[in-house]
């Protein structure tokens, strides 16, 4: 789950990344650390190679190999760019054995931790155009009815990345590979892709086909509806985070909360017309 500011810094050395964190309330650097090892063990070539740690340092340090490629964000993402997303994504989500994930502390920003959040963030309406008046207000309706099932909903876990951000896959021409695990933790399946589908990055500025990239995952009934219902979560976390966002130091184009918007009424919609 994306915060509203950087957590770290990035010193990028022809063969190895240096990442220092400013953060650790979240264990943000024992997050990375431990996911670079679990995936190197596991589904080795998928994420940088653990290097180094120092996480009694002030900043802790986490050190990596670097691995070729380019963001898949502020691209137009191809339909093989979408399988090999799914390619990686899947090994994520099935390489780890089924005991080592269930001994994981669950990622930052799970679902009853963010259904909590909202509704924290949503006892103080956001100042702005109408249509983000009226969605936010829908969404917090929504909200008192359906949080609690999200929260407390039976699934099977997975790793997660714990961050959705096109910005951390990269293409190196035949593969997605994945970055940046300072939020990842004990996850489930649906409430990841959720993330990934509604993150600002996947339409802000990227040309990403959200409908066809669900395709490529076989879903079950199960997660199919706490699918849709974690998009709409994380719709109203978007709408509530982009109103935050400081109009003197704009981190986004002009409107994009109003495309938030639409975004969010339009899930509702969806949810009213099933």
């Amino acid at each position: 789950m994306t915060g509203l500011w950087s957590t770290h810094t990035i010193e990028i050395q022809p063969d190895q990344v240096i990442k220092r964190f400013r953060s650790r309330d979240r264990g943000e650097p024992d997050r990375e650390w431990r996911a670079l090892q679990l995936l190197s063990q596991y589904a080795a070539g998928l994420a940088p190679h653990p290097l180094h740690v120092d996480l009694d340092a002030d900043p802790a340090v986490v050190v990596m190999s670097r691995l070729p490629g380019m963001p898949l964000r502020g691209t137009q993402v191809t339909a093989e760019q979408l399988t090999a997303l799914r390619h990686a994504l899947t090994t994520v989500y099935t390489s780890i054995p089924a005991a080592v994930v269930h001994a994981q502390p669950p990622r930052h920003g799970h679902a009853s931790e963010l259904v909590d959040l909202l509704r924290a963030w949503c006892r103080t309406p956001p100042r702005g155009p109408a249509v983000v008046r009226t969605a936010f207000a829908e969404g917090s309706r929504w909200l008192d009815t359906c949080g609690d099932a999200i929260a407390s909903a039976d699934v099977v876990p997975v790793f997660g990345l714990g961050d959705g951000n096109l910005a951390n896959a990269l293409w190196d021409g035949s593969r997605v590979r994945m970055l940046d695990f300072e939020e990842s933790g004990r996850s489930d399946r649906a409430f990841e892709l959720a993330e990934m589908a509604e993150h600002v990055s996947a339409w802000v500025d990227t040309d990403f086909d959200v409908s066809a990239f669900l395709k490529e995952f076989e879903l079950t009934s199960a997660e199919t509806t706490r699918l849709r219902e974690c998009r709409r979560l994380f719709a109203l976390m978007w709408l509530i985070m982009l109103a935050r966002d400081d109009p003197a130091n704009p981190r986004n184009p002009s409107g994009t909360t109003e495309r938030q918007a639409h975004r969010l009424l339009a899930a509702l919609d969806e949810m009213n017309d099933a």
